[in-house]
């Protein structure tokens, strides 16, 4: 059987996009958390810390690394990442499980300081980030991948990224933000005949 364009077909007779491809832990990702919408504080704090790392690196490098990274970073606790001195930066330069750049990590922590302030003044990150949903207008169901990659950047990451910035968060242009979009599932970027693009449930 032919897949459309974009479009691989897995053992188990499922339709994906083909950017995931037959590696376990991207398929995984793909199926169950790419897209799909995430509320949890510390969840989507995590997301933008390692969309941050991500930066210049594939994401399947990331994830192969997450677990190391939840266990340097206090599995994502902000309130506990914001009170990481220099000498946890030193440490954290030393650990060969993570992503060692000072840079990137150094604004995840600066990053976890300004986290609670949003969510005093939005009620949670989710409320926060929604503001920057874009309509359904403007959003038409990718048909192939060149579609879903030419909204690298879009207005409204592009407007996520200048208001954090405003706020002085560090390490998350537009194109990072519109990564967390999609992680995140603000954007829905499954292709169209993903068997996934409808799994739309809170994790």
């Amino acid at each position: 059987m032919n897949a459309p364009k974009g479009i691989i077909i897995g053992d188990d007779g499922k339709s994906r996009c083909a950017w995931c491809g037959d590696d376990p832990l991207y398929v995984h990702y793909h199926d169950s958390e790419w897209g799909v919408e995430t509320k949890d504080d510390k969840r989507l704090y995590e997301k933008m810390c390692l969309e941050g790392f991500q930066a210049g690196l594939s994401w399947l490098t990331i994830l192969k690394k997450r677990e190391n990274f939840r266990r340097a970073f206090a599995d994502f606790d902000f309130y506990k990442v914001a009170q990481f001195d220099e000498s946890k930066v030193e440490e954290l330069l030393q650990d060969e499980g993570i992503i060692r750049h000072r840079g990137k990590i150094e604004a995840a922590i600066h990053n976890a300081k300004l986290v609670p302030e949003l969510i005093k003044e939005h009620g949670s990150l989710w409320h926060y980030f929604i503001q920057f949903r874009p309509s359904s207008e403007n959003r038409p169901n990718p048909v192939s991948y060149e579609e879903v990659q030419k909204l690298a950047i879009t207005e409204e990451s592009r407007k996520l990224a200048k208001d954090l910035k405003k706020r002085g968060f560090k390490f998350l242009g537009p194109t990072t933000m519109y990564a967390h979009m999609q992680a995140m599932g603000l954007v829905n970027d499954h292709l169209e005949n993903c068997d996934f693009r409808k799994i739309g449930k809170d994790i």
